[in-house]
């Protein structure tokens, strides 16, 4: 907003006041004095949302925090995060409104997983709801204890009371329980009837956090034992995941079409703009998902940000209400400085003929987007 002081706006140009010019200067001041009346505050893009008819469309960003995860069961959406020094979950009948936000789970004062909670999961697995989460013992930086566990849930309730089921196994020694490695983003899938867990980890404990992460899967026993060594499927070797402060491949999500399985996965330091999505591939999930040459990396991102959505990353799936639409949900930074402000967004994503996924380009906040097929007007609850 200016601000003006009489005549001393016109001095400092450089602008003589004397004789008949003083009269314009001082018409000059009156007239800008009016203007400054009426002077517009600026807005932030995110504020310049345009209204839109809320029974056909939705803008983005839809929640704030990071990392988002949303499970469909049926027709309701539950969401998992951190924050508090806890875990908290959601339940909404809408895609586009996560519903309120309870927390479940606390972390202890002390032990492995007493602070630095991070990208929690909930997962519905053998008739039971539980928890994956990475966490460390020391507050704070630098993150070289994160370790990832389990929760389990005592109910059939998303909401539980949960039972902690303590740290999963992800080192390269099944006889030395103390092998277990630095591992964080944990996702379990299922495929072709054997369950899997898939994580970003590092090869071999370290004093700094400034360390290569790396991509590794191990089979599991049950939704709380993993039942193998891990072995590595994917590292940042291309030009497209290095070149910055740190090399890095992490939050994978398994995402699968008709005979192909695909791991979608972020690269790039997660506190810079250019954070991004990549892609290993499984041509068929017949082939053995353990074999690191069965998986082929994509030639480039497959999902980047833009001069308006900057640093978009760590990314989970879902349907549609009606299952006829796949979506992605992602966060993306509020702005280019180093750092984790970020907030949540969503956007539908369609395939290629030959049966890969499509992301496109993220859609700037404030921009109507169409709701998810099968949306109505429900309230998340």
């Amino acid at each position: 907003m200016l601000k003006l002081n009489n005549v001393e706006y016109i001095k400092s140009l450089g602008m003589k006041v004397s004789g008949t010019f003083y009269w314009v200067a001082l018409a000059c001041q009156v007239w800008l004095w009016s203007c400054k009346q009426q002077t517009v505050p600026v807005t932030s893009p995110d504020a310049q949302a345009v209204a839109v008819d809320s029974s056909r469309f939705f803008t983005n960003p839809i929640a704030e925090g990071a990392d988002p995860w949303v499970l469909k069961m049926d027709s309701v959406y539950y969401s998992c995060g951190a924050g508090r020094g806890g875990i908290y979950v959601s339940k909404s009948s809408t895609l586009t409104q996560l519903g309120k936000r309870v927390q479940v789970w606390s972390a202890p004062e002390e032990g492995w997983n007493a602070h630095n909670i991070w990208a929690p999961e909930i997962h519905y697995l053998q008739g039971k709801w539980y928890i994956y989460y990475t966490a460390g013992k020391v507050r704070g930086g630098p993150y070289i204890h994160q370790r990832s566990g389990v929760l389990e849930s005592t109910t059939n309730s998303p909401f539980g009371p949960y039972r902690d089921r303590g740290m999963l196994y992800t080192g390269d020694n099944m006889d030395d329980s103390s092998s277990v490695k630095w591992a964080i983003d944990l996702s379990p899938f299922y495929l072709n009837g054997q369950l899997y867990a898939v994580w970003s980890g590092w090869e071999e404990n370290a004093l700094t956090d400034k360390t290569k992460q790396h991509l590794f899967i191990a089979r599991m026993s049950n939704p709380y034992t993993i039942s193998s060594n891990r072995v590595k499927i994917s590292s940042p070797t291309e030009t497209w995941e290095t070149g910055g402060e740190l090399d890095l491949n992490e939050g994978p999500q398994i995402l699968k079409k008709n005979e192909k399985a695909f791991v979608i996965y972020s690269t790039r330091e997660s506190w810079l703009k250019e954070y991004r999505l990549g892609q290993l591939t499984l041509a068929d999930t017949l082939m053995d998902p353990m074999q690191s040459k069965n998986w082929k990396k994509s030639d480039g991102p497959v999902f980047q940000g833009t001069d308006q959505v900057l640093g978009v990353g760590h990314c989970s799936f879902t349907k549609s209400p009606d299952n006829t639409e796949d979506w992605i949900l992602y966060h993306a930074k509020k702005s280019a400085t180093p750092g984790w402000q970020r907030n949540i967004r969503a956007q539908k994503f369609t395939w290629t003929i030959n049966g890969y996924p499509q992301f496109g380009e993220p859609v700037p906040a404030g921009v109507p987007i169409p709701l998810p097929s099968g949306s109505n007007s429900t309230i998340a609850h």
